[in-house]
């Protein structure tokens, strides 16, 4: 039988916040830096629907460009949102204020649905699987946290 030690002399201990120091970081800003950094294809927005963090990948899928030029731009007017009808129409303002970004913050409520995306003039849309949950700050609504996912055929 192997004998294996340990050593916890170095271990990493994370250091705790007092809680004044917590009160000024918020739910939402917490997750919008893992949002910036993280590897899956994810957007927060805020509750007016502009965009506060967007990943590398999700802004890829999405055809947002850089994530640092999407920050603050309104999510409904730089997503070219179409239609599921043949013609692919362009989705109009009525059914794109229902897509699960937005709706997880209008119902307080979490929100799924399938998004049709034209990432790029060049490049054919794409479905894109979207799962929404609001995010809270001081009890309310202040925006939500969307997890993309690409819908292959």
């Amino acid at each position: 039988m192997a004998h294996v030690e340990l050593s916890l002399s170095g271990a990493f201990v994370p250091q705790a916040r007092t809680p004044a120091e917590a009160e000024f970081v918020t739910s939402i800003e917490r997750w919008a830096s893992t949002v910036a950094i993280a590897d899956e294809p994810c957007l927060i927005i805020d509750a007016g629907g502009a965009i506060l963090a967007v990943s590398l990948s999700g802004s890829e899928l999405l055809g947002l460009g850089k994530p640092a030029d999407a920050i603050g731009k309104r999510l409904t007017a730089t997503l070219h949102l179409i239609d599921f009808t043949a013609g692919a129409g362009p989705l109009e303002d009525p059914e794109a204020e229902k897509i699960p970004p937005l709706l997880a913050v209008r119902s307080e409520r979490l929100a799924r649905g399938l998004l049709r995306v034209v990432p790029d003039a060049e490049k054919p849309p794409l479905t894109v699987d979207a799962v929404s949950t609001p995010l809270l700050a001081g009890g309310r609504v202040a925006g939500s946290l969307t997890f993309l996912s690409l819908v292959h055929y």
